[in-house]
């Protein structure tokens, strides 16, 4: 690997998922201090252990990020540890009821709006200001290709998707002058717990059968991505919205 990331500090939600992890693993394997952000404190655990191997400094935060407070104090939490935010890996996601939209809960549309949804909008919100005051900086959110098309019974997952593609280019249009730089990155099934929660209802085979190239992606294939948006060989890309899908969206 190269240091491309050495002195920068990232910030990552949804650390303890396995996009997350694998994010988290590569840009701490590129230098950098990682700060991981997630509800699922037990798992947040082992993302920790896994960039500890790497040699780099990590700090976890255990956090709701759909509330306001929360993203304060993981802001705040790396600001105190690291001095700062370099990078925000905006990425921290659930995928909801798996129903006919008839049938879909009031409470469960709610809370994946709010995790998908709303927590991405905070987590931009709070960490923004702190990345002027840096001169600028580099944020990535995860929609997925469910933001780009329609996806039957998973509709509050769908519509919260569609909603980051739409901020992600309204944000980079605001933040452009500041330095700071955003753009989105849409996966096809990867292969994490949330793809075997879609297994539930649609059998493997018939969602690899979307995909041209015929299998799940790694984790690691999309962090490679992120931390190319993120890293300097990108620093005329903003606003774009990459899918990272084995040719699904072809």
């Amino acid at each position: 690997m190269t240091g491309r990331f050495i002195g920068k500090v990232v910030l990552i939600t949804g650390g303890a998922g396995g996009i997350g992890r694998a994010a988290a693993v590569r840009f701490a394997s590129e230098g950098a201090r990682v700060v991981l952000v997630d509800l699922a404190a037990s798992a947040l655990v082992h993302s920790v252990a896994a960039v500890e191997k790497t040699g780099a400094e990590v700090l976890a935060v255990e956090a709701d990020v759909s509330k306001l407070a929360h993203a304060e104090r993981y802001a705040d939490a790396a600001v105190k540890q690291f001095g700062g935010i370099d990078v925000f890996f905006n990425n921290a996601g659930v995928l909801g009821a798996l129903k006919p939209l008839v049938d879909y809960p009031e409470e469960t549309f709610d809370r994946v709006i709010a995790v998908n949804l709303k927590a991405v909008w905070l987590g931009m919100k709070v960490v923004a200001p702190l990345m002027r005051g840096r001169h600028g900086g580099v944020i990535v959110n995860t929609a997925s290709i469910a933001g780009l098309r329609g996806s039957p019974n998973i509709i509050a997952y769908t519509a919260s998707k569609h909603a980051v593609v739409g901020m992600t280019r309204a944000a980079s249009l605001e933040l452009a002058r500041h330095g700071i730089r955003v753009n989105a990155v849409c996966p096809a099934p990867i292969d994490t717990p949330m793809a075997r929660e879609l297994e539930t209802e649609v059998r493997r085979e018939r969602l690899t059968a979307t995909i041209p190239m015929r299998r799940y992606g790694a984790p690691e294939e999309v962090a490679a991505l992120v931390a190319f948006l993120a890293s300097p060989d990108a620093t005329y890309i903003t606003g774009a919205i990459y899918t990272v899908d084995g040719g699904a969206m072809a």
